[in-house]
């Protein structure tokens, strides 16, 4: 047995989520020249995860066949993605109502199938987590530069789609054949919204579980801010926007790396919170390096060191969030984290946004020290922090 099975059906569910947000406001300029119907349809998709996030979560954690979950969400996900393809012949309203339906079931595959990697994957829980990280990573990478490489066929945003389309099809067919083992069944189970209301609670009260999430959520306002600090530090050295690819590009494959190397040889010496702490400070430490006025191919290198960095913090983070969530709360904890997490993002580069122009170099040492303050919350992790009774 390897990890191949599971990388088989999260990777390219991961990827072609992560690849249609660059693909669909090239589709929506390319065929109803609006940006905005384009930022409209983005916001579309996404926005909805973070409310379903607790609903998926609460499901996951009740279901005697959560693979038959995973499967439902990956097939929303494709025709979803192949309806968005047709836009400009499709009413939008239409397109619309798709890619809410597929943000709603975004949680099963970002974050709830994360809460089963360690039965689903051999070896280790560091080997498994170390893993998922990657799955996460190569999503992250592959999917937007999949865009990008088709941005030179003719009709690239709808040609896009349709191949991410066909890319989530083969996540849910591999999704199918994966064994995912129920968490355990407790007869006096309270319903679902007690159960939501149960693990909201556990993730604010929890102290373990609460500075973890608090830490990865709040790390993400400095990676979400990122793409647009690397904009106008790409046009202040080179006066070319587009060479601010160089740096996002650094940092995914950065990140790439680090957790091809957690999986390859895991991290068993260090406690996983202090991993997480190290990880975290150390690429806020890389991003303030790049700050200071750096000539551009030293920044991207900076950049890209950082992103190594993150690969074995993530891992520790998704160790931890499995040591300490009792397994009928553990879906929950996973898909509310990850909305959490992609809430983050958002406001980073909401944040940034508003940020005047050619204030780069503070944008990048303030995405620096987000990642420094993430790492520092990490001293609220309890010394002796006990483990899920029910934790495997």
């Amino acid at each position: 047995m390897s990890a191949v099975p599971y990388l088989s059906a999260a990777t390219p569910l991961r990827l072609a989520t992560s690849g249609s947000a660059a693909a669909i406001p090239v589709l929506a300029l390319q065929e109803v020249h609006s940006i905005a119907i384009g930022g409209g349809l983005v916001a579309a998709s996404l926005a909805p995860s973070i409310l379903a996030a607790p609903i998926a979560g609460a499901l996951l954690d009740r279901s005697r066949h959560p693979t038959r979950l995973m499967v439902m969400s990956g097939v929303v996900t494709a025709l979803a993605l192949a309806l968005a393809a047709l836009l400009g012949i499709v009413p939008t309203p239409v397109i619309v109502l798709a890619l809410v339906a597929a943000g709603a079931v975004t949680p099963f595959f970002m974050g709830g199938m994360s809460s089963f990697v360690t039965d689903a994957v051999p070896g280790s829980p560091e080997r498994a987590f170390g893993a998922d990280a990657l799955s996460y990573n190569i999503g992250s990478v592959a999917g937007p530069a999949l865009v990008a490489a088709v941005l030179i066929v003719p009709g690239a945003g709808r040609v896009s789609l349709l191949v991410l389309a066909a890319i989530a099809a083969l996540g849910t067919i591999a999704s199918a054949l994966l064994r995912l083992t129920p968490h355990p069944a407790h007869p006096e189970r309270a319903g679902v919204l007690r159960e939501i209301v149960q693990g909201s609670r556990f993730l604010a009260t929890h102290r373990p579980i609460a500075v973890v999430t608090a830490s990865g959520a709040l790390s993400q306002v400095g990676q979400g801010a990122l793409p647009i600090a690397a904009i106008g530090i790409a046009v202040a050295a080179t006066h070319h926007e587009g060479a601010a690819a160089w740096i996002v590009t650094g940092f995914a494959v950065g990140a790439l790396l680090g957790s091809l190397a957690v999986t390859a040889r895991p991290i068993r010496r260090i406690p996983a919170p202090a991993v997480m702490a190290l990880a975290f400070a150390a690429t806020g430490a890389l991003a303030l390096a790049a700050s200071f006025g750096a000539p551009f191919p030293v920044v991207i290198v900076l950049v890209a060191l950082s992103g190594v960095a993150t690969g074995p913090g993530v891992a520790a983070m998704l160790l931890l969030r499995t040591r300490h969530s009792p397994r009928p709360l553990r879906s929950q904890v996973f898909t509310v984290a990850a909305g959490l997490r992609a809430t983050g993002a958002a406001v980073g580069a909401g944040l940034a946004g508003l940020l005047p122009a050619g204030h780069a170099g503070l944008l990048l040492a303030l995405i620096g020290a987000c990642w420094l303050v993430s790492a520092g919350v990490m001293a609220g992790y309890p010394r002796h922090a006990p483990v899920a009774a029910d934790v495997s």
